[in-house]
Protein backbone atom coordinates (compact mmCIF):
# COMPACT_ATOMS: atom_id res chain seq x y z
CA UNK A 1 0.00 0.00 0.00
CA UNK A 2 1.69 3.13 -0.77
CA UNK A 3 2.26 5.99 1.62
CA UNK A 4 1.45 9.38 1.66
CA UNK A 5 -0.20 17.87 1.99
CA UNK A 6 -0.17 26.93 -4.69
CA UNK A 7 -3.16 28.29 -5.41
CA UNK A 8 -3.42 29.29 -9.28
CA UNK A 9 -6.78 28.80 -11.97
CA UNK A 10 -4.45 28.08 -14.46
CA UNK A 11 -2.41 25.11 -15.90
CA UNK A 12 1.21 25.42 -14.94
CA UNK A 13 4.61 24.73 -16.64
CA UNK A 14 5.35 21.30 -15.75
CA UNK A 15 8.13 21.43 -13.03
CA UNK A 16 10.55 18.72 -12.46
CA UNK A 17 9.86 19.23 -8.51
CA UNK A 18 6.94 17.63 -8.62
CA UNK A 19 7.31 14.17 -7.43
CA UNK A 20 3.66 13.68 -5.94
CA UNK A 21 1.14 15.21 -7.55
CA UNK A 22 -2.57 14.81 -5.87
CA UNK A 23 -5.71 14.57 -8.96
CA UNK A 24 -8.82 15.73 -6.82
CA UNK A 25 -12.06 15.77 -8.98
CA UNK A 26 -15.77 15.98 -8.73
CA UNK A 27 -18.50 18.07 -9.88
CA UNK A 28 -18.17 20.45 -6.48
CA UNK A 29 -22.32 21.64 -7.16
CA UNK A 30 -21.43 23.03 -4.31
CA UNK A 31 -17.91 22.28 -2.45
CA UNK A 32 -18.81 21.46 0.98
CA UNK A 33 -16.63 21.13 4.05
CA UNK A 34 -15.82 17.51 3.39
CA UNK A 35 -14.11 18.13 -0.23
CA UNK A 36 -12.27 20.40 2.02
CA UNK A 37 -11.31 18.30 4.59
CA UNK A 38 -10.51 15.83 1.81
CA UNK A 39 -8.28 18.07 0.07
CA UNK A 40 -6.65 18.95 3.70
CA UNK A 41 -6.04 14.82 4.08
CA UNK A 42 -4.75 14.51 1.10
CA UNK A 43 -2.00 17.13 1.74
CA UNK A 44 -0.90 16.23 4.58
CA UNK A 45 -0.99 12.50 4.76
CA UNK A 46 0.29 12.10 1.27
CA UNK A 47 2.73 14.47 1.44
CA UNK A 48 2.06 16.10 -2.08
CA UNK A 49 4.20 18.47 -3.89
CA UNK A 50 0.57 19.68 -5.57
CA UNK A 51 -2.83 18.63 -5.53
CA UNK A 52 -4.70 19.73 -8.48
CA UNK A 53 -8.57 20.10 -8.18
CA UNK A 54 -10.89 19.49 -11.33
CA UNK A 55 -14.27 20.64 -11.32
CA UNK A 56 -15.60 18.57 -13.71
CA UNK A 57 -16.96 19.01 -17.51
CA UNK A 58 -20.18 16.74 -18.61
CA UNK A 59 -19.96 13.98 -16.57
CA UNK A 60 -20.62 10.71 -18.57
CA UNK A 61 -22.15 8.81 -15.30
CA UNK A 62 -24.57 11.73 -14.38
CA UNK A 63 -27.76 12.14 -15.94
CA UNK A 64 -28.80 14.93 -14.13
CA UNK A 65 -27.56 18.28 -15.55
CA UNK A 66 -24.78 19.95 -13.28
CA UNK A 67 -25.04 24.01 -12.52
CA UNK A 68 -23.42 26.16 -14.83
CA UNK A 69 -19.31 25.15 -15.17
CA UNK A 70 -18.90 29.23 -14.65
CA UNK A 71 -20.19 29.01 -11.18
CA UNK A 72 -18.91 25.27 -10.05
CA UNK A 73 -15.19 26.92 -10.89
CA UNK A 74 -15.85 30.10 -8.79
CA UNK A 75 -17.20 28.35 -5.73
CA UNK A 76 -14.29 25.89 -6.08
CA UNK A 77 -11.93 28.69 -6.27
CA UNK A 78 -13.37 30.38 -3.11
CA UNK A 79 -13.64 26.52 -1.35
CA UNK A 80 -10.19 25.44 -2.23
CA UNK A 81 -8.21 28.78 -3.07
CA UNK A 82 -6.63 28.97 0.47
CA UNK A 83 -5.10 25.56 0.77
CA UNK A 84 -0.82 25.23 -0.22
CA UNK A 85 -0.11 23.69 -2.57
CA UNK A 86 -3.29 23.25 -4.51
CA UNK A 87 -4.23 24.63 -8.11
CA UNK A 88 -7.79 24.40 -9.35
CA UNK A 89 -7.48 22.98 -12.84
CA UNK A 90 -9.95 24.07 -15.39
CA UNK A 91 -9.09 21.94 -18.13
CA UNK A 92 -12.22 18.96 -17.46
CA UNK A 93 -14.50 21.68 -18.10
CA UNK A 94 -13.04 22.87 -21.06
CA UNK A 95 -12.72 19.66 -22.80
CA UNK A 96 -15.76 19.39 -25.22
CA UNK A 97 -17.83 15.90 -25.08
CA UNK A 98 -17.67 13.50 -21.69
CA UNK A 99 -15.15 13.93 -19.40
CA UNK A 100 -13.52 10.91 -18.51
CA UNK A 101 -10.72 10.17 -15.62
CA UNK A 102 -8.43 8.65 -17.86
CA UNK A 103 -7.85 11.64 -20.31
CA UNK A 104 -6.71 13.73 -17.62
CA UNK A 105 -4.63 10.78 -16.07
CA UNK A 106 -2.93 10.79 -19.29
CA UNK A 107 -2.64 14.64 -19.76
CA UNK A 108 -0.90 15.13 -16.59
CA UNK A 109 1.80 12.09 -17.01
CA UNK A 110 2.16 13.28 -20.02
CA UNK A 111 3.28 16.74 -18.70
CA UNK A 112 5.01 15.45 -15.51
CA UNK A 113 6.50 11.61 -16.73
CA UNK A 114 8.01 11.50 -13.57
CA UNK A 115 5.35 12.04 -11.18
CA UNK A 116 3.63 9.33 -8.77
CA UNK A 117 -0.22 10.27 -9.24
CA UNK A 118 -2.27 10.35 -6.33
CA UNK A 119 -6.38 9.58 -6.90
CA UNK A 120 -8.03 11.44 -3.98
CA UNK A 121 -11.67 10.34 -3.82
CA UNK A 122 -14.77 9.98 -1.56
CA UNK A 123 -16.33 6.48 -0.39
CA UNK A 124 -18.93 6.83 -3.46
CA UNK A 125 -16.40 7.15 -5.68
CA UNK A 126 -14.44 4.22 -4.56
CA UNK A 127 -17.70 1.92 -4.85
CA UNK A 128 -17.95 2.73 -8.10
CA UNK A 129 -14.68 2.45 -9.51
CA UNK A 130 -15.06 -0.66 -11.02
CA UNK A 131 -17.65 1.02 -13.97
CA UNK A 132 -15.22 3.82 -14.74
CA UNK A 133 -14.41 4.61 -18.48
CA UNK A 134 -11.05 2.27 -18.79
CA UNK A 135 -10.84 1.90 -15.00
CA UNK A 136 -7.82 -0.86 -15.21
CA UNK A 137 -5.41 0.84 -17.38
CA UNK A 138 -6.32 4.48 -13.79
CA UNK A 139 -5.26 1.79 -11.53
CA UNK A 140 -2.47 1.21 -12.95
CA UNK A 141 -1.50 4.51 -13.22
CA UNK A 142 -1.98 5.54 -10.17
CA UNK A 143 -2.35 5.18 -6.30
CA UNK A 144 -5.77 5.34 -5.31
CA UNK A 145 -6.89 7.39 -1.96
CA UNK A 146 -9.78 6.82 -0.22
CA UNK A 147 -11.33 9.57 2.48
CA UNK A 148 -12.12 6.84 5.47
CA UNK A 149 -14.78 6.94 7.97
CA UNK A 150 -13.35 6.71 12.00
CA UNK A 151 -12.53 3.36 12.30
CA UNK A 152 -12.12 2.19 8.90
CA UNK A 153 -9.46 -0.39 8.49
CA UNK A 154 -6.67 -0.86 5.56
CA UNK A 155 -7.35 -3.90 5.41
CA UNK A 156 -11.36 -3.53 4.14
CA UNK A 157 -10.61 -1.42 1.73
CA UNK A 158 -11.11 -3.63 -1.64
CA UNK A 159 -13.50 -6.09 0.55
CA UNK A 160 -15.47 -3.35 2.02
CA UNK A 161 -16.39 -0.89 -0.77
CA UNK A 162 -15.88 -3.58 -3.80
CA UNK A 163 -12.76 -2.16 -5.15
CA UNK A 164 -10.89 -4.31 -7.98
CA UNK A 165 -8.42 -6.32 -6.27
CA UNK A 166 -5.70 -4.36 -8.59
CA UNK A 167 -6.32 -1.22 -6.87
CA UNK A 168 -3.24 -0.15 -4.83
CA UNK A 169 -4.93 1.78 -2.14
CA UNK A 170 -4.38 4.61 0.78
CA UNK A 171 -7.01 5.38 3.23
CA UNK A 172 -7.19 9.36 3.83
CA UNK A 173 -8.60 9.48 7.84
CA UNK A 174 -11.25 11.77 8.31
CA UNK A 175 -13.31 12.71 11.16
CA UNK A 176 -16.93 11.98 10.86
CA UNK A 177 -18.55 14.41 8.23
CA UNK A 178 -22.18 13.83 6.62
CA UNK A 179 -21.60 16.54 4.22
CA UNK A 180 -23.50 15.88 0.72
CA UNK A 181 -24.18 17.89 -2.19
CA UNK A 182 -27.66 16.73 -2.79
CA UNK A 183 -28.41 17.60 0.84
CA UNK A 184 -27.29 20.61 0.61
CA UNK A 185 -29.02 21.71 -2.45
CA UNK A 186 -31.85 20.38 -0.94
CA UNK A 187 -31.76 22.91 1.87
CA UNK A 188 -31.47 25.56 -0.01
CA UNK A 189 -34.56 24.74 -1.95
CA UNK A 190 -36.46 24.49 1.19
CA UNK A 191 -34.80 28.10 2.76
CA UNK A 192 -32.79 25.87 5.31
CA UNK A 193 -29.21 26.84 6.76
CA UNK A 194 -25.91 25.09 5.16
CA UNK A 195 -23.44 27.50 6.91
CA UNK A 196 -22.44 24.61 8.37
CA UNK A 197 -21.97 22.79 5.97
CA UNK A 198 -20.07 24.66 3.26
CA UNK A 199 -17.40 27.18 3.98
CA UNK A 200 -18.79 30.80 4.48
CA UNK A 201 -17.21 32.40 0.94
CA UNK A 202 -19.46 29.19 -0.69
CA UNK A 203 -22.16 29.66 1.35
CA UNK A 204 -21.68 34.13 0.24
CA UNK A 205 -21.46 33.04 -3.69
CA UNK A 206 -24.40 30.70 -3.42
CA UNK A 207 -26.72 33.44 -1.78
CA UNK A 208 -25.57 36.01 -4.16
CA UNK A 209 -26.11 34.35 -7.04
CA UNK A 210 -29.53 32.47 -6.07
CA UNK A 211 -28.19 28.98 -6.76
CA UNK A 212 -30.52 25.99 -6.22
CA UNK A 213 -33.38 28.12 -5.39
CA UNK A 214 -36.73 27.14 -6.45
CA UNK A 215 -37.71 28.47 -9.74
Amino acid sequence: MALMGPTSTVIRTPSSSVARLGVFGGAFDPPHRAHVALAQAALNELMLDELRVFPTGQSWHKSQTSTAPEHRLAMARLAFGDLPRTVIDEREMRRPGPTYTIDTLRELKSQYPHASLFLVMGQDQAQSLGRWHEWQEILRMVTTCVAARPGTADSGAQGGWNLPEQATVHLLQLPSMSENATEIRERIAQSRRIDHLVPADVASYIAIHHLYEPF
